[in-house]
């Protein structure tokens, strides 16, 4: 599923307008980008929790070449399912 049809059932489900829906989707993600960004976590009871994690820097390898590069450390967002979506994609 894309974008585009979350809008379309997120429409079906709720009956409200197709551009409140986007509007309400858009400004989902960019609070959610927002937050990660300055280094919080959200937190959806029974959902999941989105979060940053950090990747320390590391040698890897140049799998053309064979030569050792080295990887710099960088932060990763992350979604750590809730136990609630687990149960009910696990019936």
């Amino acid at each position: 599923m894309n974008k585009t049809e979350l809008v379309s059932a997120l429409v079906e489900d709720t009956n409200l307008a197709k551009k409140d829906v986007e509007k309400v989707l858009n400004s989902f993600i960019d609070v959610v980008t927002r937050e990660l960004k300055s280094g919080e976590k959200i937190q959806l009871i029974g959902f999941g929790t989105f979060e940053v994690t950090e990747r320390a820097a590391r040698t890897g390898m140049n799998p053309q070449t064979k030569e050792p590069i080295e990887i710099p450390a960088s932060k990763a967002p992350r979604f750590k399912p809730g136990k609630a979506l687990k149960d009910a994609v696990n019936e």
